[in-house]
């Protein structure tokens, strides 16, 4: 990690931890919040002794099977906690030979046979879209319609831990 930090990364390093939520990550096959967040860490201090003022650059995904409104409304919570503002969000688009295509075309995991909740509707896709960006003007009525349906009202207002303003 000390070498990366000092001789291959210009100011921005760019990571993929795809998600926070553990059920989510667990269907990714990908290691738990945690470990980012180690990972997140550990690069702050590389870069402290490099003597560089660099940044984690995180790619997250919207819609991935598993990912329900309540597993983004957690993501939403972690980039604000965090301080990250994605400017680009992907959305899951089924590929060839994934398991994760399996998933959304069957709605059923097909390593433990338990059913997935699958995105599948345009109202729901941009839900899940607008909350990786609740901080963007243009998203406040679909996230706050997102958090209204997940009974999350707690998160509207002008609290510290409110995602959007009341009004």
């Amino acid at each position: 990690l000390d070498e990366l930090a000092k001789h291959h990364v210009g100011g921005h390093l760019k990571v993929a931890p795809e998600h926070i939520s553990d059920p989510v990550l667990k269907l990714m096959k990908k290691p738990r919040k945690d470990n980012f967040l180690e990972f997140k860490r550990e690069f702050e201090k590389a870069s402290k002794r490099a003597g560089k003022e660099q940044y984690l650059v995180p790619y997250f995904i919207s819609s991935h099977p598993g990912s329900d409104i309540n597993s983004m409304i957690e993501l939403a919570q972690f980039l604000k906690k965090n301080g990250f503002k994605p400017q680009q969000v992907q959305d899951f688009i089924p590929t060839p030979m994934d398991v994760a295509t399996c998933m959304y075309y069957t709605d059923i995991d097909p390593i433990t046979m338990n059913p997935v909740y699958v995105a599948k509707n345009i109202r729901d896709k941009k839900m899940q879209r607008a909350l990786m960006q609740f901080f963007k003007p243009e998203n406040y009525f679909m996230v706050r319609e997102a958090l209204e349906q997940a009974g999350r009202q707690d998160l509207i207002g002008t609290h510290c831990d409110a995602l959007i303003p009341t009004y």
